[in-house]
């Protein structure tokens, strides 16, 4: 399934939740605002969800004269990439990471913490940075930054309906005899429309973040570098954890959350293991 097509289903599932919890937290007039909600946060994040999810993160667009090396590390790889130089941004942050956004090649950005910029080799920041020209040049970045706006607004809104439970909101009693089941549908639903949200993420994340990490590859002609990289930011993420609002954790080119091991088996990004070994084992001709 091409990434068009994918984020069209993405968008028509989401917007399908979106009403269902409309019409839990207030009947079928819930329901046409949910309608309505949707198709407004449809437009808004195919048009700006890159700059929803820039400014959520404080990220400053830096220019050549303020960062020259990072800038042609970045243009460098572009050009190598066969792509056209996407706008570059710092995220005033220890914490290391990295992510690219944008909804095509044309109106990509890629965003680094001060942290990564610290802590990587050169060679391991082209790996990065590499990686995240691959999520542009696969076409999957449009597709992921989607899913972190309507991500985020359902888990707002899932927020909403355990409010409404709490008070006793929710479908009137005429429509569930006594209303105790409105009031536990509410409370389903606070439960269950994030995780609906976390494996929509998990569908669409796992599998791009092993295809960037091949592109990213022979974009760098460094897997080892990128190897190496991952491994220093995972251990740097457990030891200083990113702030990361979970809709947008998928964006990232390591999961800046950190949890249980059962939180971790609904994490948007395969094992740093797993990714190693396959960099490790590639051989760039």
């Amino acid at each position: 399934m091409s990434n068009a097509l994918k984020t069209t289903a993405l968008l028509a599932a989401l917007t399908v939740l979106f009403i269902l919890i409309g019409g839990m937290v207030g009947g079928e007039q819930g329901m046409v605002i949910a309608f309505l909600f949707a198709g407004l946060m449809n437009f808004a994040s195919y048009w700006w969800s890159d700059r929803i999810v820039l400014w959520m993160y404080g990220a400053q667009e830096v220019s050549e004269a303020e960062a020259p090396e990072f800038h042609a590390l970045v243009r460098r790889l572009a050009q190598r990439a066969g792509l056209p130089m996407p706008r570059v941004y710092v995220i005033p942050t220890d914490t290391p990471n990295a992510f690219a956004t944008g909804r095509n090649p044309e109106h990509a950005a890629v965003a680094a913490t001060q942290g990564i910029l610290r802590i990587l080799t050169p060679d391991e920041l082209e790996g990065v940075m590499a990686h995240e020209l691959g999520h542009v040049r696969n076409r999957d970045i449009l597709i992921s930054t989607v899913a972190a706006t309507l991500a985020g607004a359902i888990m707002m809104l899932a927020r909403m309906a355990q409010w409404a439970a709490l008070f006793g909101g929710g479908r009137s009693s005429e429509d569930d005899e006594g209303g105790s089941g409105g009031v536990v549908g509410l409370v389903l639903l606070a439960i269950l429309a994030p995780l609906a949200a976390m494996l929509i993420q998990m569908a669409i994340s796992r599998a791009r973040e092993y295809q960037a990490d091949a592109s990213g590859a022979q974009i760098s002609r460094k897997p080892r570098a990128l190897a190496d990289a991952l491994e220093k930011l995972e251990q740097a993420a457990t030891a200083l954890p990113l702030e990361a609002n979970p809709a947008t954790a998928h964006l990232f080119i390591v999961n800046p959350l950190r949890g249980s091991s059962i939180l971790n088996l609904f994490s948007t990004h395969p094992p740093v293991e797993e990714r190693v070994a396959r960099l490790r084992a590639m051989r760039i001709a």
